[in-house]
């Protein structure tokens, strides 16, 4: 199965990001799809297998649970095929962060209080 097929499914996606996040048990990998995709634990337990099995996931048995992590080695060779389409959406990006800071900067000099009159040059101009 190609990297893009094992992605292709929401499911799968969603079972990625819970991963990413950490080592998980099979168990509450199982408990947040059911409880979001509203499918059966059987269905859950053959996406984790997908993923095992084209590399996304590995797994280790810790007594009786069964834990499931990431492996990155797939998702280096996705990153990898998109590094020649990254030119359609980083100028994008970059332009965007652009006009964030601006935005940031004119609101700061909004924020600042004006000059009062009782600094000290303008107390020196005031004096006879």
């Amino acid at each position: 199965m190609h990297a893009f097929d094992v992605l292709g499914d929401p499911v799968r996606r969603r079972i990625l990001e819970l991963l990413a996040d950490g080592e998980q048990t099979s168990g509450a990998v199982v408990a947040v799809i059911t409880r979001e995709f509203g499918i059966s634990q059987p269905a859950v337990s053959q996406h984790l297998r997908v993923l095992r099995d084209n590399g996304f996931a590995t797994v280790r048995a810790e007594g009786t649970r069964r834990l499931y992590s990431v492996d990155s080695a797939p998702l280096q060779e996705v990153d990898m095929w998109l590094e020649r389409f990254r030119r359609f959406w980083n100028q994008h990006l970059d332009a965007l962060a652009t006009e964030l800071a601006r935005g940031k900067r004119e609101r700061r000099h909004k924020e600042q209080p004006p000059p009062t009159s009782d600094t000290p040059q303008t107390r020196e101009k005031d004096e006879p």
